[in-house]
């Protein structure tokens, strides 16, 4: 288990791309790994999302909260659907529940988020596929930066 980290710091445009796996996103979606703190079971990211890409269904088991630094990011249908549509610069809270059936991405984007707690991926019936928290998430990492 990672000891607790009394200070972090990160200059991410020092950090290569990772691929997120194909198995909870599709359409080419890449992350970096910023920070996980066991002390609060919390993890934070940065991700780089093609036009038409997207997220598969999951709930946020904690809650969570993004910044969209670019493009344009689809939460649960999007507006249309009673959704919640993200544009560049865009400020968004998860609560703990909060289920998404897709997050998609029309245009090219990336955002920052940190977690509070793991995602759940869920299967169509809504069975549990993957939880993914502090610890999984570091040892994605691990595994592909070495």
């Amino acid at each position: 288990m990672k000891a607790k980290v009394e200070q972090d710091y990160v200059q991410i445009n020092e950090l290569e791309w990772q691929p997120f796996p194909e198995a909870f996103s599709k359409g080419g979606i890449n992350w970096k790994l910023l920070h996980t703190s066991p002390e609060m079971g919390a993890w934070t990211a940065i991700f780089d999302c093609p036009k038409g890409s997207s997220f598969d269904s999951h709930i946020h088991v904690g809650p969570g909260e993004y910044l969209l630094i670019k493009g344009k990011m689809e939460v649960r249908g999007g507006d249309g659907e009673g959704g919640a549509t993200a544009l560049e610069l865009g400020y968004g809270y998860e609560s703990c529940g909060a289920r998404h059936d897709q997050t998609y991405f029309p245009i090219d984007s990336q955002f920052y988020m940190t977690f509070l707690g793991p995602l759940q991926f869920i299967n169509e019936d809504s069975s549990p596929r993957a939880v993914v928290g502090w610890e999984q998430a570091q040892g994605l990492w691990d595994s592909q930066v070495g």
